[in-house]
């Protein structure tokens, strides 16, 4: 009988550690961006023709299916791209230029022009993700927008405007991909 309890108790631990998994992938159900604990809100597979790129999870300060709870917002959150393949960086800042242009206003691109310069400038020097890394996009309203790769800061953007936008190219209205979009939204 204490076996079977201690079993009960390890099973219930090990399913409080990770909140989904996703393609075969684990993820956390919390993360703590600038000294404040973040919840998961969802977690998708980002693929392009039927090739697994990435796992994408979103972390904010509480749960919500609304664009406008996460991007209408000034506060901490996170996204995660657990990656599944290897990814030049010209690849992702060519996916990200076109999801900027697709969900942004030109008016919106125009104003944070340089903040995509240094995030393009953050990309070339990371080079290639590999297959296997986690690339952590974390954004506070007092540092602005955080890039790291495999928990080693790669450079920080100052801003909410930007990471707006660039939130946008998974929560806007031309996602990258829709089904993501609703993972990451807890809503499908």
């Amino acid at each position: 009988m204490k076996k079977i309890i201690a079993a009960i108790c390890l099973l219930a631990i090990a399913c409080f550690t990770f909140a989904a998994e996703v393609g075969g992938i684990k993820v956390d159900d919390k993360a703590t961006v600038g000294g404040e604990e973040l919840v998961l809100n969802g977690a998708g597979m980002r693929t392009r023709l039927f090739i697994k790129v990435y796992v994408g999870a979103l972390y904010l300060q509480q749960k919500t299916n609304n664009v406008q709870g996460v991007v209408g917002r000034n506060q901490p959150r996170r996204m995660t791209l657990a990656v599944q393949r290897d990814i030049g960086a010209d690849q992702l800042l060519e996916a990200l230029r076109a999801g900027l242009a697709e969900n942004n206003s030109q008016a919106e691109l125009d104003a944070i022009k340089p903040q995509v310069k240094q995030f393009a400038t953050i990309f070339k020097l990371v080079g290639e993700a590999k297959a296997g890394q986690m690339i952590a996009i974390d954004y506070t309203p007092a540092e602005g927008t955080r890039i790291s790769l495999d928990g080693v800061v790669k450079g920080t953007i100052a801003g909410e405007a930007f990471n707006k936008a660039l939130f946008n190219t998974w929560l806007g209205d031309k996602p990258v991909q829709e089904s993501l979009k609703k993972a990451l939204l807890g809503i499908g």
